[in-house]
């Protein structure tokens, strides 16, 4: 499967480009690469790039700018590659739309390891029960096959994770997540994350999808216990 993944990979450091182009080709990746912001923009105006792996220190613009213009079109899963080491800066990173991050120096059988583990959970088969979800007489809509989420009718754009933490509650109505259980439902078991990026996922869906994101009527939190899916928002299967 892996040879029909295109993975763009954006760094100012050839270096770092061969190195990880190497391993990446090695595991049967396609890998296009670019050594700057404006590059990187141009080569997805015109590729079908599944995944991106994004230096954060970029000439012309920088991979935050790169993200979030990612991510007002795509919710194609981004690897951050940085030098910051601090929380906060890994949750900004998280907050414009990254899925997971490497701090450099960082180890090129690591990336592997998370880029299949992204890939996997990104593209991996979903069976809910209708393809389509439709809330308050179309009010929030989502569509689980195409991964488009409409709000009064107007896409809102959502990163891969933020839709499978969306996709993890409303698919099961009324059930309270704790932080680990949602993960382990969005993710799997193998994700590596922390309490505090659970709640800057909840916090980004609810700036998309709600009306009131400080008195969410769709993701409701269960003080003390987690978060669930409001399963009195007149739910239609389509």
């Amino acid at each position: 499967m892996n040879k029909d993944f295109k993975i763009l990979v954006v760094d100012d450091e050839k270096n770092i480009l061969d190195v990880v182009k190497a391993y990446l080709e090695k595991e049967g990746f396609k890998i296009i690469t670019a050594m700057d912001g404006d590059a990187a923009l141009n080569i997805l105006s015109k590729e079908t790039i599944h995944l991106v792996i994004l230096d954060l220190m970029l000439p012309k613009l920088t991979g935050e700018e790169v993200c979030r213009k990612i991510r007002i079109t795509s919710s194609i899963p981004i690897i951050m590659l940085t030098a910051k080491t601090e929380e906060d800066e890994k949750i900004e990173g998280i907050s414009i739309g990254a899925d997971d991050y490497l701090t450099k120096p960082f180890s090129a059988r690591e990336l592997v390891v998370r880029v299949r583990a992204l890939i996997r959970r990104a593209y991996r088969d979903q069976t809910p029960l209708a393809d389509i979800l439709s809330f308050n007489s179309g009010d929030l809509e989502v569509d689980i096959k195409k991964m488009v989420v409409k709000k009064q009718g107007k896409a809102v754009s959502l990163t891969t994770n933020e839709f499978k933490v969306l996709t993890a509650l409303l698919i099961n109505p009324g059930q309270v997540f704790s932080r680990e259980h949602l993960v382990e439902k969005a993710f799997g078991v193998d994700y590596e994350g922390f309490d505090r990026t659970m709640d800057t996922y909840i916090k980004n869906i609810r700036q998309k999808v709600e009306d009131n994101p400080r008195e969410p009527k769709y993701i409701v939190t269960v003080y003390g216990t987690g978060y669930k899916f409001n399963e009195n928002s007149s739910e239609v299967k389509k």
